[in-house]
């Protein structure tokens, strides 16, 4: 992976500045916190998770796992169905 860099000054002072200026040791650190602490990047709202909790035969965490599948499933049947018309537009 190559770092980007960004110019500073005029052309004869021409001096490189990383983007991003930790490089890949800043990822790692990143995703060491995020693996230390799962609480802070817990991503469920309150109400669902409450609603969930409370519910006590399970109908209500199934309905909430239909709706993320449904809502996940959409794009990738447009998608399929855009290649689709691509694919039949090209072979004709």
């Amino acid at each position: 992976m190559r770092i980007k860099f960004i110019t500073s000054g005029l052309s004869s002072q021409r001096r490189r500045v990383p983007i991003f200026k930790w490089g890949p040791k800043g990822v790692y650190l990143v995703l060491l916190v995020f693996f230390l602490f799962p609480s802070i990047t817990d991503a469920q709202c309150a109400m669902c998770r409450a609603v969930v909790e409370s519910d006590v035969d399970g109908s209500t965490a199934e309905g909430i796992n239909n709706g993320i599948v449904y809502l996940m499933a959409i794009p990738y049947v447009l998608v399929g169905v855009l290649f689709y018309f691509v694919y039949k537009k090209l072979r004709s």
